[in-house]
């Protein structure tokens, strides 16, 4: 299967120390099926921190998963929206630590009112995921452990 990291230079190697923490995820390396959602992201990237745009690919080994925890969501539902709060807070703790690779939607910036408003308590967590189901909400891979990516070849940049 192939992946797509949208960033501001070209990864050779990836390093998890280097990503950040209070991701949907938590800290992890995230990428894509969807090349057009890392040239997106990709371009705000190299936006906000300079560079230029780059669309790393990686082929990711998906035969045998047998030796990886995994936390698959399908789509925005209850628990999915709780994860990601939990995980995106600098007090709770994160249940994204329990599995080495989490896939699932993203929270994009389309969604991020819907979260906050949450998180303030202006609205109940069904009315949160009532809100996302109308939108169209891309993947994310987020490869949390050295045996995860260990599972990921780089293939080129573009």
């Amino acid at each position: 299967m192939i992946l797509y990291h949208g960033s501001n230079c070209e990864i050779a190697k990836v390093d998890l120390a280097m990503c950040k923490p209070f991701k949907d995820f938590g800290q992890s390396f995230y990428l894509t099926t969807i090349l057009t959602q890392a040239r997106e992201m990709s371009r705000k990237v190299a936006d906000r921190f300079g560079g230029e745009p780059v669309v790393n690919v990686f082929e990711f080994d998906d035969s045998d998963l047998a030796s990886l925890k995994i936390k698959k969501f399908e789509h925005p539902d209850k628990e999915w929206a709780e994860f990601v709060m939990a995980n995106r807070s600098r007090n709770l703790k994160h249940p994204a630590d329990d599995f080495d690779l989490i896939i699932g939607p993203v929270a994009n910036d389309d969604i991020a009112t819907l979260f906050r408003t949450f998180a303030i308590g202006v609205i109940s967590i069904e009315e949160l995921v009532n809100g996302m189901k109308s939108r169209k909400l891309n993947n994310q891979y987020a490869f949390r452990t050295e045996k995860a990516v260990a599972l990921l070849q780089k293939r080129s940049s573009i």
